[in-house]
């Protein structure tokens, strides 16, 4: 094959996006009393103390349940606890 002949092949730097599915956003809740609340959180166990605390004294008429996890990456409720919670805190603490 001559120097001429050649073909080089590359890859679009842009790139193909694929497609997200939209969801809308919940309802907000009318009132926390009565309600069971996830905190979903990941991180320093100082920060997430403080926050679960702080939180469980203002909302006292709240069923507040933990998923903690000390890695890198938040939780994620299982479908059985979808369907028990009525609403979800995720964050990650650094």
């Amino acid at each position: 094959m001559a120097k001429k002949d050649t073909v080089y092949k590359c890859l679009n730097p842009v790139g193909i996006q694929k497609g997200v599915d939209i969801f809308p956003l919940a309802p907000r809740l009318k009132t926390l009393d009565g309600k069971t609340v996830y905190i979903s959180m990941s991180g320093e166990a100082e920060t997430l103390l403080a926050i679960q605390k702080r939180l469980k004294s203002e909302y006292p008429n709240v069923n507040w349940k933990e998923k903690i996890n000390r890695g890198p990456s938040p939780n994620e409720l299982s479908d059985e606890e979808m369907k028990t919670c009525d609403g979800m805190i995720e964050g990650i603490a650094y």
